[in-house]
Order: C-alpha cells, then sequence, then structure tokens
C-alpha cells in the first residue's frame, strides 16, 4: 500500500487536514506534488542514497519532500524548528546534505546556516530573498511518476545527552516503494490501523515518531489531522470533530489533559478512539491508570528511539497486569546485561540491549557506533532497566540521569514520575549537581501549577510528599522553582540544559 495506490482508487479522500484552518490536501493532490518534488530533486542530479534536508513546519510541505524522497530513494533530514543556525549548519555538512528546503518562518536560520558552510555544494530552496519555494520550484515540473522509482528513508537526528546530535542512518528498503513496511505492519498488528483510520497528529513532525506514524497512515489510506502545534482542550475538540480513531501523545500531553478541570475534560466525545498510543519518556503509573480510566482500555504503549533497534510494546490490559512496564519485544530481541557485559537473569537490572533487530549507524560516526553495540550485536539506546519472569522489560532511567551521590546509585525518572502526581506541581525535573562532599546531590526544579507560589512552604511540602513515598535517600536536597521547564515540543525533557546550568554555576564558584 502507497499513497500513489490511494491517489489512483480515491483520489478525493483526504490524506491531510491541517487541524488550525481546515484545510484539505487529497491523495491525488499529495501524490502529484510529490511526483513534482520528485522530479525536481532528479533534474538536480540527486542519486539514490543522497540527502535532503527540511526545516519546515507542521503542514502539508513536509509530507509532500517526505513522500517525493520516498519514492527516489534518498534520505530525508527533518531538522527542528526550533534549530540555531550552527546547529543547522553541522547537521548539513554531517549529512552531507545535496539540497536544503526551508519554510517560511525559518528562511532567516536557513540562510545564516548555509553562510556557515557556503563551500558545500547545496540547492537551497527557502523564502528568503533570491530563492525560490519548493513548492513554487515544482509547478513546472511532470505529475507522472519517476521511470525508476526506489525506496527512500528517513535519516534522523537524534538529540542525545550531550555533544552534537547524531545521524541515525537506517539501511535504505530494497523492492518497490509499495511494500508493506515493518511500522505498518505493528500498526496493523497492534492498534488496528487501516484505510479508515483518522490520526490525531499531535506533536512536531520534525521527530521520528510523529512523521513516521503519519506516513503509516498515509500508506493505508487514511486521514492525518495535523496540529500546528499541542494543546490539551483543542486535541479534545479534535478528536470529536474530526471522529479520531487513533492518535499518539507523550505523557506530558496525558498530564496537562488531566489536569484540566472536568467539565473542559467531559464536554468532548471521544467515543471514536480506537487505540491511543504513547511513548518517547516513562509515564507515571497514575497518570497512566487515569486515562486508562477515562478513555478505557484503549491506551497503548512502545518503547524504542529513533534508531528503531528494537521496539518493545504492550496494550492496557497487560499493562494493567504489569504497572510500569513497557511491554515485550515486538521488534528485536530485549536482553539485559551487567557490568561485565554477560546477560542478567530476570529481575536484576542492567543495561538494555536489543538482540536481531534491524541495523543501523551513526552517519559519519564509526566510534558512536561502535558505542551502540557489544560484541555479540546487540545494540543499546543507553537505558537502564529490567525484564520479570514473563519478558516484560520495566525502566529504571536514562544511563546518563544517574545520579551517584555518596557512592549510592540514584534514578531520578522515579522521583519525577512521583513529584508530577503532586497536586501543585505542574512538571519537575531531577537530576545529579556537583557537589563538594557528595559527589552529586541531587536537584529538582520544579515547574508550580498556576497561582501555587514557589517558595520554601511548596518546598518543605514536596520534600515530605518524596520522603514518605520514596525514603530520605531519594529526595532530592534541594528545591528550585521555574516558571517553565525546558521542554522539546513533544515533550521530551532536556535536562541536558538544566544540568549544564548546575554545573557551570559550580565551575564558577570553584574558580
Amino acid at each position: 500500500m502507497h499513497p500513489l495506490i490511494h491517489a489512483r482508487t480515491c483520489p478525493d479522500q483526504p490524506a491531510c487536514i491541517l487541524a488550525s484552518s481546515n484545510e484539505v490536501m487529497t491523495y491525488g493532490e499529495l501524490d502529484a506534488l510529490a511526483n513534482q518534488g520528485a522530479q525536481l530533486l532528479r533534474n538536480l542530479g540527486l542519486k539514490r542514497g543522497d540527502t535532503v534536508a527540511v526545516v519546515l513546519g507542521n503542514d502539508f510541505e513536509i509530507f509532500v519532500v517526505a513522500w517525493a524522497t520516498q519514492r527516489i530513494g534518498l534520505y530525508l533530514t527533518a531538522v527542528s524548528t526550533k534549530t540555531s543556525a550552527g546547529d543547522l549548519a553541522y547537521v548539513l555538512e554531517n549529512s552531507e546534505t545535496k539540497v536544503l528546503i526551508a519554510g517560511k518562518d525559518y528562511s532567516q536560520v536557513a540562510e545564516q546556516a548555509v553562510d556557515q558552510v557556503a563551500s558545500m555544494a547545496l540547492s537551497v530552496f527557502s523564502h528568503a530573498p533570491g530563492r525560490t519555494p519548493f513548492l513554487k520550484a515544482c509547478e513546472e515540473m511532470p505529475v507522472t511518476m519517476v521511470s525508476d522509482p526506489s525506496a527512500g528513508s528517513d535519516m534522523l537526528y537524534s538529540s542525545g545527552m550531550t555533544g552534537r546530535p547524531k545521524g541515525v542512518k537506517p539501511q535504505l528498503p530494497e523492492g518497490p516503494i509499495e511494500a508493506k513496511t515493518p511500522l505498518m505492519q505493528l500498526g496493523e498488528s497492534l492498534y488496528g490501523m487501516d484505510g479508515a483510520s483518522r490520526y490525531l497528529s499531535t506533536s512536531p513532525l520534525y521527530h521520528a515518531a510523529p512523521l513516521r506514524w503519519a506516513m503509516v497512515i498515509h500508506r493505508f489510506g487514511g486521514t492525518v489531522v495535523v496540529m500546528e502545534r499541542f494543546d490539551a482542550q483543542q486535541s479534545l475538540a479534535l478528536i470529536e470533530q474530526h471522529r479520531i480513531t487513533h492518535a499518539t501523545f507523550v505523557p506530558t500531553h496525558f498530564v496537562r489533559m488531566l489536569k484540566l478541570d472536568s467539565q473542559a475534560r467531559q464536554q468532548h466525545d471521544h467515543r471514536s478512539l480506537k487505540a491511543v498510543i504513547h511513548a518517547a519518556a516513562p509515564c507515571p503509573v497514575p497518570v497512566k491508570h487515569a486515562m486508562i480510566e477515562w478513555w478505557g482500555p484503549i491506551i497503548h504503549e512502545y518503547y524504542s528511539g529513533t534508531e528503531t533497534c528494537g521496539i518493545t510494546a504492550l496494550d492496557s490490559a497487560q499493562w494493567l497486569s504489569k504497572p510500569g512496564s513497557v511491554g515485550r519485544a515486538v521488534l528485536g530481541q530485549v536482553k539485559i546485561l551487567g557490568p561485565d557485559g554477560e546477560e542478567v537473569p530476570a529481575g536484576i537490572q542492567g543495561d538494555v540491549y536489543f538482540a536481531d533487530g534491524p541495523k543501523f549507524e551513526y552517519h559519519n560516526d564509526p566510534e558512536k557506533t561502535r558505542q551502540a553495540y557489544n560484541d555479540k550485536g546487540w545494540a543499546t539506546l543507553n537505558d537502564i532497566g529490567w525484564v520479570d519472569e514473563d519478558g516484560y522489560l520495566f525502566l529504571t532511567d536514562r544511563k546518563s540521569f544517574m545520579i551517584i551521590s555518596g557512592g549510592v546509585n540514584i534514578y531520578p525518572q522515579e522521583i519525577e514520575n512521583l513529584l508530577i502526581t503532586h497536586p501543585q506541581v505542574e512538571d519537575a525535573a531531577v537530576f545529579g549537581a556537583p557537589d563538594d562532599e557528595m559527589g552529586e546531590r541531587v536537584v529538582a526544579v520544579i515547574q508550580p501549577r498556576a497561582g501555587v507560589a514557589g517558595d520554601a512552604q511548596l518546598a518543605e511540602a514536596l520534600r515530605k510528599f518524596v520522603r514518605d513515598a520514596l525514603g530520605g535517600v531519594k529526595c532530592p536536597q534541594q528545591f528550585d522553582f521555574r516558571n517553565e521547564l525546558p521542554r522539546e515540543p513533544t515533550g521530551k525533557l532536556m535536562k541536558r540544559l538544566l544540568k549544564a546550568e548546575y554545573e557551570a554555576a559550580h565551575q564558577a564558584l570553584s574558580a
């Protein structure tokens, strides 16, 4: 299945709807524009394995480019719309980009990045003076399919924990472009996705999961309703308005929806939903219980990464029997390794690896690629966890976020998951800050709920809340308050920014 097939059989079927304007792009329109885009890229000399980079918002153009690259064997590198010129320049050079496509709101940063890589042979389409927008340039191209179509892929950049992002480069698919993909098979078997699916896309399309799931829906012939940015109240309204059957969220979205007042939560009909899928970050157990109670046993979870070296998944019934788990392997095999690199028994914590999953590499970085694999060829996403006797995986935390305080290993995820349930807390980040005596001390940075003062009284209340639930060792020694915490638009907490700030402050005091 493929959009080109749906363009022939049901050209007037909506492929995409923009939530902000209700503007519709049909399959006939999408296929014609994707063909023109592919023809243009071919005319520019791009060949199988070359890279096209885009800085585009959540609108039709990103799908046009994605399907254009997919049908001529190219890699698509979607870059964050929050990127700096320096980071974009790094990605352009590292990915060996041949064509850069920038939307109207991102043309200035694109030009600044291009100035930094002036030595590259780079074709640029943007709205900057002297440039031509990509869709405008496509207008003169034929709407017919290229004579030798070839399946492409994405090469997305993982934000990473430290340093520059890493380009995750999978092997290009072989075979016809309309062949069923592994993600289609999972969407069909786990979530019941098909041509009648109406999918709500809630997150930025430059991220792996939002872009890939939207394209899966296009392969099935369903309709993707695209939110420009997430809003809790609007998402509920869109589910009712468009009779949404499938949607993907991150736990932060759940928290924001659950913290709407009762009337706001109940005024929209959500009975059209068949499967609600979440990933990207651990979901606190009380939050997930609340979502299942609200929407019913249609909440699904999976664990993976941009690398897609393996996937675990579970449905609501499985999760209710194994609260806190991220499921059993549905792609690859989960392996838990101890400090010596050998497998450990069920119930023992260690590094999470996947065996027999799809291969990938970090583009132009053989050392990082080497570090991602062990001597058996198993790959890791650098998470810590354990499996139970039934093969269900439980994640403890990111390896890089583990706090060592006075020689004791402390995992901040558990503390964050507790703090976010406090009625006076909107958001929470827990991490280790440098400490001359203990090595690291546990710091909690809190975003109080609207109208709640971030003061000593709240700090003491939260300290007691954590101590009573988790004990004194895991209780943060320091509580600080912010109006807002740094999160990516997908909801991922950017703790590395907070850690860097506290490390810099400590160095300044020690100087």
